[in-house]
């Protein structure tokens, strides 16, 4: 069975590092353009929803189920990295609350992040030093992972009440690496916490292909980083012929989800995208 391919909310808007700039469709108009391009799924991220109470979320559902297009994932933005307790419950508390959105949109999945230390202030700066950075003084890694997998070990519970798998992702800092995600994913054990491989960010490893592989075993949902028009940060020259057979190889029909981060205009850049990943998946 081949998998499925879906679009973040991230392909529309970047933020205004796009040619986009500040131009952000509402949800219901991404939803909308998912439909007209024949794509299965949206992942939205929780910095684009305006609003969340649970009369809009079904709403919202409704909407979605009448263009034939799921919901498949919704994305919290927080960070566990932090030797302050009260702050690492405040950040803890921001995932739950995504972890309630998903239950009440019935979205499977919530994107999370393993954590940095946020000890280089400039995203350049911190690409330049290939997404690692030196703990705050007085501590080391080894605290960053404790403090991260003590939260996760309570998002986890909290998700299998409610039917939610948190997917962690290879994002920067302690899940730079393959490692760095297997570490919290063993240490938590839980069947609620699994992977969502980005495929562009181990591009600064000795072999990004070696390091997905490493972690197909637990995934559930793929993001497919492309960059037409050149990428807005890097291009990680990715071989998608390559990492399509590493999916088959592994039986994965799950959800594939772009993340089209490539300077062309997203009404360009999102249709070449899909034909790319059609053509190779």
């Amino acid at each position: 069975m081949k998998p499925k391919l879906a679009v973040s909310s991230y392909s529309f808007h970047r933020f205004g590092w796009g040619p986009e700039g500040d131009d952000k469709p509402s949800l219901e108009q991404m939803i909308d353009k998912c439909s007209e391009l024949g794509l299965d799924g949206i992942e939205l991220l929780g910095v684009h929803f305006e609003k969340s109470d649970p009369a809009y979320l079904h709403t919202l559902k409704q909407y979605a189920f009448m263009r034939g297009v799921d919901i498949v994932a919704v994305s919290a933005h927080h960070n566990f990295v932090h030797p302050d307790y009260s702050i690492r419950m405040e950040e803890l508390n921001k995932l739950v609350r995504w972890i309630d959105v998903a239950y009440e949109l019935g979205v499977p999945t919530v994107r999370a992040f393993g954590g940095r230390w946020n000890t280089i202030e400039s995203f350049e700066d911190f690409m330049a030093a290939s997404g690692d950075e030196p703990p705050l003084d007085g501590y080391t890694d080894d605290d960053a992972f404790d403090w991260s997998i003590e939260c996760f070990k309570i998002a986890s519970y909290y998700a299998g009440k409610k039917g939610v798998t948190i997917a962690l992702e290879n994002h920067w800092g302690l899940t730079g690496k393959a490692e760095g995600v297997l570490r919290i994913i063993n240490s938590v054990k839980s069947p609620w916490l699994k992977v969502v491989l980005d495929t562009g960010n181990f591009n600064f490893r000795p072999d990004q292909y070696e390091e997905m592989q490493t972690l197909l075993p637990y995934v559930v949902m793929l993001h497919a980083k492309t960059y037409f028009g050149g990428g807005i940060f890097y291009d990680a020259g990715l071989d998608y012929q390559k990492i399509g057979q590493m999916l088959r190889e592994a039986n994965f029909s799950g959800y594939v989800s772009i993340e089209f981060e490539g300077k062309d205009h997203p009404d360009k850049g999102i249709p070449s995208s899909i034909e790319l990943l059609r053509s190779s998946l």
